[in-house]
Parts: structure tokens; sequence; C-alpha cells
């Protein structure tokens, strides 16, 4: 028996964006793996299992849109989250009133995926296959998530379904290469990010696991 699962995903707009881009967002051509398991553990997270994605089905036209959007200029400080921490009573506020900037950022808009992915135990403990796949199956189906996945920022939520059957055909066709992607965030060491070629054949983008010799820092 399988335990691997598909789910189908769209959204009107999307952001997966590029580390290298320091200021203005600029997003990627197409869902990243870390993205695309961000999205499986909202619907479905347990300590004893990992998400390991394999596979990844564009569906439509790859397009891009400008949009200006608000944003914090700066982020809480490092200390004051240290003094909340220790004495329960530091204030830990931002005003966005007096923080706000406009950025650009160029999105994705109109997208849809298939995610295809499995799950690997973590541990020695709670390690039933059947009992997982069942109840991320009984969740994907009935809309259930632990809290409303996003493309890339909260404001641009996710539809999803389960895929029970054969996959739609994607509307690309063709070899693309999209060049250096990443791939997902070493958290064991120093927190690295890692990088694969992302080669899209006729809308299906292969991921390669994620300790092979084709994923890099």
């Amino acid at each position: 028996m399988s335990y691997g699962v598909k789910l189908k995903i769209w959204g009107d707009y999307a952001c997966f964006t590029r580390p290298e881009m320091k200021v203005e967002r600029v997003s990627y051509d197409v869902i990243t793996p870390s993205a695309a398991r961000g999205i499986l553990e909202a619907i479905y997270w347990k300590p004893a299992i990992v998400w390991v994605i394999d596979r990844i089905h564009v569906l439509n036209s790859i397009r891009f849109d400008n949009i200006r959007r608000n944003e914090l200029a700066g982020k809480v400080p490092v200390g004051a989250v240290k003094r909340a921490m220790n004495d329960g009573n530091a204030a830990l506020e931002v005003f966005i009133e007096e923080d706000r900037q406009q950025r650009a950022a160029m999105v994705l808009r109109d997208v849809a995926y298939v995610i295809e992915a499995h799950f690997a135990f973590t541990g020695p403990e709670d390690n039933n296959p059947a009992k997982h796949k069942e109840i991320f199956d009984r969740r994907a189906s009935k809309g259930q998530c632990f809290h409303t996945p996003y493309f890339g920022c909260r404001e641009f939520p996710v539809g999803f379904e389960l895929v029970d059957g054969a996959i739609l055909a994607s509307q690309l066709t063709g070899v693309r290469d999209l060049g250096w992607m990443l791939h997902d965030i070493d958290f064991p060491s120093a927190m690295e990010a890692k990088f694969f070629r992302a080669i899209m054949r006729n809308g299906i983008i292969e991921v390669p696991p994620f300790n092979s010799g084709e994923v890099r820092g």
C-alpha cells in the first residue's frame, strides 16, 4: 500500500521570494519545495513525521504581476523579546503607523499546482503509516487545517483539495530550466539554505532528495 499523497493547491496570487533579492520581493517562477512542505504541515503536522516533496506539477501558465504592498521597515528587537520572556512585563509591540513602508513586489498570479509527497518518520514513536495517511486524507478532503496555508505571504491564502486519481495535465509543454531554486533549510546545520537545479519537463519538476548530491549549499 502506498503512503504518498497528492494535493491540488491554487490561489489568486503567490510570492516565493528569491533570497538574492534584498529589498524588493521577486518571486521564483513556481512554488518551492519548502513552501510546499509548509502547506502540507498546515493541514497535518505531527512531531513523529516529516513531509518529503517528491514532485511538483505546475498546472497553469506562469504569469507575473507587479503590486505594491505595505510592509514593516523593521522588526521587534531581540533584546525586547528576551526581556519580555524574562520578566513577563516588558512591552513587546510594533506600531505599524510609525514603521510602515511601501515596497514593490513581483508576484505570481492565478497559480495552481499538484504536490506529490510522502512522509518519513523522525523516530520510533507513533510510526503507524496507515494512521497518518488516513488522518491526512480525511483532513484534506474536509478542508481542515491547523492554520490557513498561504503562498509565501499570509495575504495570499491557498485553496486545496485531495487528488484521488489521475492528475490533470499541465498547460505547459517542453523543457524549461528554472535555474537554482531553494530546496529547504538545513536546520541542524546552522539553518543553511540548500538549493537544487529546477528543471521543468511538461510542467513537472522532479524534486531530488534533500541529502542527495543534486542539492547544494
